[in-house]
């Protein structure tokens, strides 16, 4: 490591200087970008603690493993074998602390118009000082009083601003759905080849919809019960087939002329995957065979090898659930992007067809940024005229998805039972939670198709 490369880390640590890689062969990266990605690793750090916290697999090995851990354990009281750390009363403290951390980030960066400033630059940089007051606030959770009354209290606050991080989490899937179809309709070159390639795309996405709907009622389904399991796969795929036939009717074509199936492609596969995971969590049921024995249905019988204890469901669910996150993270990389996630689109003829649409464009890109090219990455820093995202809102979706994951990890309602090994196995609250979301989706889907035609705004400019 260079002399100029420690000295750009320990300016990025402890100063105000952008955050990039010791190798300078790296393409550059922007201010903005590089501050998003060192939050999602924070919050990507506290979700493996709150995980392990929850595995008493991870228990049992550093009970095993770890010396004088008994000792450890009655120096830092945490009780004789740390029941105090584990479980899902620590997984609420450390999540009450990184709540706090991020509002109070939100609270700091309210109106903030460029990167010049005192509370742009707190943003920006400082991370080991950050790292730090996080680490001590989500310590300083584990000595609050009355702890019985704060998990009764923080588990339904949890449940609340969770609920709310869900709806916008669905609202970006359908603003990168209506974006990506946009985009490539709207190509004004090698229009042949961007128009092939979305019909390309739709057919897979489709393909994929109906064969997991295919594969569930194969697996989740049984002659003799299982109804609920049927009403629900019918119910979901009957929702799917609606929304697409809104999309290509004449009213809505008229008011919102972009709308397709890609849209209702990238939704249907969204919802398959919710009612997959929502059949995963449901209790199986039990019927008596011809010889007199229960048998358990309405449970795929491979479950004991691919989905054994949840695991399949709960490593899919995390993977989504941090493309979300970072999604949401790295989206608003221009004014226009942070724009469409409030519904407010650019004119089809300002838009340049490409295969990574979430990001800029080489002529959004900033010209006049100033660049450092001191040891490493390169840094251009592009928001000392004005943001392109709003701090205090981005800090905000952090606010909310701490609750989100948190009542994830702990099993939302069924907490007492909770393990990470076992996280999707045999509770009605995910069950019934991934079911509404699945019917929220289509809502939001719905609204955004509808609400042009109710209003009469042409062109579907704003959603």
């Amino acid at each position: 490591m260079s002399a100029g490369c420690c000295c750009r880390q320990v300016a990025c640590c402890c100063g105000t200087a952008g955050c990039a890689l010791c190798c300078a062969c790296c393409p550059r990266i922007k201010q903005s970008t590089s501050t998003r990605i060192m939050y999602a690793l924070f919050f990507i750090l506290v979700t493996i603690v709150c995980g392990t916290m929850m595995s008493p697999t991870v228990a049992e090995l550093m009970k095993d493993n770890i010396p004088y851990y008994k000792d450890i354990c009655d120096h830092i009281q945490a009780g004789s074998a740390c029941e105090k750390l584990v479980g899902y009363s620590a997984v609420y403290k450390v999540c009450f602390g990184m709540a706090g951390f991020f509002f109070i980030l939100m609270l700091l960066t309210i109106n903030i118009k460029n990167s010049r400033g005192c509370r742009a630059y707190i943003h920006n940089g400082f991370w080991f000082f950050k790292f730090l007051i996080l680490i001590a606030m989500c310590s300083g959770a584990f000595f609050i009083p009355d702890q019985e009354t704060f998990s009764n209290v923080w588990r339904y606050v949890g449940a609340f601003f969770g609920f709310i991080f869900l709806l916008i989490q669905l609202r970006l899937l359908v603003q990168f759905a209506h974006k990506w179809n946009k985009n490539w309709t709207s190509a004004q070159v090698h229009k042949t080849f961007w128009s092939a390639a979305l019909a390309f795309v739709t057919l897979i996405l489709y393909s994929v919809a109906v064969g997991a709907l295919a594969l569930l009622a194969y697996f989740y389904t049984h002659p003799e019960g299982c109804l609920l399991n049927k009403i629900f796969l019918g119910v979901n795929g009957g929702l799917c087939l609606l929304v697409t036939l809104v999309a290509f009717s004449p009213c809505v074509q008229k008011y919102k002329p972009h709308s397709g199936v890609l849209q209702s492609g990238i939704i249907s596969c969204y919802v398959m995957y919710l009612t997959f995971s929502s059949l995963s969590s449901k209790p199986p049921e039990t019927m008596i065979d011809d010889m007199g024995r229960n048998v358990t249905i309405c449970v795929p019988s491979f479950s004991k090898d691919l989905n054994q204890d949840g695991r399949l469901v709960s490593i899919i669910g995390a993977i989504i659930l941090f493309a979300c996150i970072l999604y949401s993270c790295l989206t608003s990389t221009t004014r226009a992007s942070s724009d469409a996630l409030i519904g407010r689109y650019s004119p089809p003829e300002t838009e340049v067809a490409r295969c990574c649409f979430c990001c800029a464009s080489s002529e959004e890109d900033g010209v006049d940024d100033r660049v450092v090219k001191k040891g490493g990455q390169h840094v251009a820093y592009d928001e000392e005229t004005t943001t392109v995202y709003r701090y205090w809102y981005f800090h905000f979706v952090f606010f909310l998805g701490t609750f989100y994951m948190m009542m994830t990890v702990t099993n939302w309602f069924h907490y007492n039972y909770a393990e990470i090994e076992k996280l999707f196995i045999g509770s009605w609250s995910p069950f019934w939670i991934k079911m509404a979301s699945c019917w929220a989706c289509i809502l939001v889907y719905l609204w955004t198709l509808l609400f042009p035609v109710c209003r009469g705004t042409r062109k579907g400019y704003v959603v």
